[in-house]
């Protein structure tokens, strides 16, 4: 069985005991007033920015905080209160639909299963997970676009699928480092490892990062 980890088990683990030591509770980014609106803003976030979908939720959750006040407002209101973020008309279609479906399956509540969110309109299992962590305390990995860049690189967690880097991650991340791990590693994507000119004098963990093009 090939190795699921370019990196030893004593490597991943001083990964994220450094991860630990320099941010000990480290907090997603998106603004939210609750369960419900959190799960919202996740949707409206897939390929779009935290600041920009931030900018365009304050003033909706001022006015919709609750699945029941969404459906009042409307698909067409909703659409206006997100214009500025990206595939804004279909996430409005599907702000509406998720709302709905919470209302008639769940009593308005956020459901705190995988299978359930998953059965949400526009929520995949990246948002699942992201839900599920942050929201329920659950030890998920939500496998993003900076995640997956900092697991190919590093070589902690190689895969060409979000799903495979997501499987590797989960069977060599420590279970006492995993509640925090996606957070840690999307930060770091975020602000260090960035795509196109990844910090890497600025990095906690480039003596073990096995990334061939390193900026130092």
């Amino acid at each position: 069985m090939a190795r699921v980890s370019k990196l030893k088990r004593a490597e991943i683990e001083e990964i994220f005991d450094r991860f630990a030591k320099a941010n000990p509770n480290p907090e997603g980014e998106l603004n939210s007033v609750n369960v419900y609106t959190f799960l919202v803003a996740v949707v409206l976030s897939a390929q779009a920015t935290d600041v920009g979908v931030n900018k365009a939720t304050g003033p909706l959750f001022a006015v919709a905080d609750t699945p029941e006040k969404m459906v009042a407002l409307g698909e067409a209101t909703v659409r206006d209160y997100i214009k500025t973020i990206g595939l804004y008309r279909n996430k409005a279609k599907n702000v509406i639909a998720l709302s709905q479906a919470l209302i008639a399956r769940h009593a308005s509540q956020v459901p705190d299963t995988r299978e359930e969110l998953e059965a949400l309109p526009g929520v995949g299992r990246k948002t699942a997970n992201v839900v599920l962590n942050i929201a329920f305390g659950q030890p998920t990995i939500a496998v993003d676009t900076h995640l997956f860049r900092v697991s190919n690189r590093t070589g902690l967690a190689p895969g060409k699928t979000p799903l495979a880097v997501e499987t590797g991650l989960d069977k060599v991340v420590p279970a006492h480092h995993k509640l925090h791990a996606h957070h840690w590693l999307i930060l770091h994507g975020r602000y260090v490892c960035k795509a196109r000119s990844p910090d890497c004098p600025a990095c906690l963990i480039t003596d073990i990062c096995k990334f061939k093009g390193k900026s130092v």
